[in-house]
């Protein structure tokens, strides 16, 4: 019985290392290793190869090293006819809302346009905005999504959250269904993708949903690039009708240097780093799982293999 580390950003060994520093006997490998493919019963991953699931003879549970599990999905050969599990980090969610937070304020103040004006040499102060001046409307208003609303209303902002099912959460307007879609983008002026990405979701940021917002909205994505059609975020911007956007997720992570996003001055890009799992974290529930698998015990985390997270 043994893990299998299977990530492609070379952070596999720093996993290894903190999975042994909490547990000394685990037999655990990175898959650059040499093991027995017939031993491996679970593997961590996040971003695997395609196809390299489909290695271990013995698997008896996939562990989605991150809160995404879209990726999995999309890899045809993957067995998801086992159990899925995710990471759930309290520290993921306070990352997030962190990232996005700082992202308002930065575009409140104006602060990602002085930075392209301070590149051509430009003297122009231009009329700020206040935390009273308008709606942030939260797209995916699961758990990462009410973590952000609990702290922008902290700061006094006014929050409203869109997702397939109600929520209840104190000083926010809930929307729930397709139904409700259109009146939650009405008066929604700044747009956080919270999103899992599913069949349903993919490409919801186009055209036709930037255009229910209202002129001069701004678009936060920090969920999954598949989320966005790229070209029409791009059009939008150019036509006046988005103020701007902040990107985190992409498409194709590293982005190609000859994308148009790069050169484009109502586009501020971050490397997908808005929140990152810790080991200190995840490392506990990693482990907490893994006994639950040797004693035949119901797992955390478990993904739904119907919604697709």
């Amino acid at each position: 019985m043994a893990i299998v580390i299977i990530r492609q950003d070379n952070k596999e060994q720093l996993w290894k290392d903190a999975l042994l520093a909490a547990d000394s006997k685990l037999a655990v490998y990175t898959y650059k290793e040499e093991y027995n493919p017939d031993d491996i019963d679970m593997a961590l991953i996040w971003k695997h190869p395609e196809g390299s699931l489909a290695e271990f003879p013995n698997l008896k549970c996939i562990a989605s090293n991150g809160a995404g599990v879209d990726y999995i999905f999309e890899d045809d050969k993957a067995p998801t006819h086992l159990p899925i599990t995710r990471v759930v980090d309290k520290f993921l969610a306070a990352d997030m809302s962190e990232h996005v937070l700082a992202l308002i304020l930065a575009y409140l103040k104006n602060i990602e346009h002085y930075k392209v004006d301070q590149f051509n040499k430009i003297w122009k102060p231009i009329q700020y905005k206040r935390i009273a001046d308008f709606k942030i409307g939260i797209l995916g208003f699961g758990t990462l999504g009410q973590v952000l609303a609990t702290d922008l209303i902290k700061f006094g902002f006014n929050v409203q959250g869109w997702s397939n099912s109600r929520k209840s959460l104190d000083k926010v307007q809930s929307f729930a269904g397709q139904d409700e879609l259109s009146e939650f983008l009405a008066t929604t002026e700044v747009l956080v993708c919270l999103l899992p990405l599913t069949e349903e979701t993919a490409g919801i940021l186009n055209k036709e949903l930037f255009q229910q917002l209202p002129k001069n909205a701004y678009i936060i994505n920090v969920a999954r690039g598949g989320h966005l059609v790229d070209a029409d975020l791009i059009e939008m911007l150019d036509n006046g009708h988005l103020s701007g956007a902040s990107l985190d997720v992409y498409h194709q992570e590293p982005l190609s240097t000859d994308h148009p996003f790069w050169e484009h001055p109502k586009v501020h890009m971050t490397p997908h780093y808005a929140s990152v799992s810790d080991t200190n974290s995840v490392i506990p529930q990693i482990l907490e799982n893994y006994r639950r698998l040797q004693n035949n015990e119901p797992l955390l985390n478990l993904v739904s293999k119907t919604k697709g997270y």
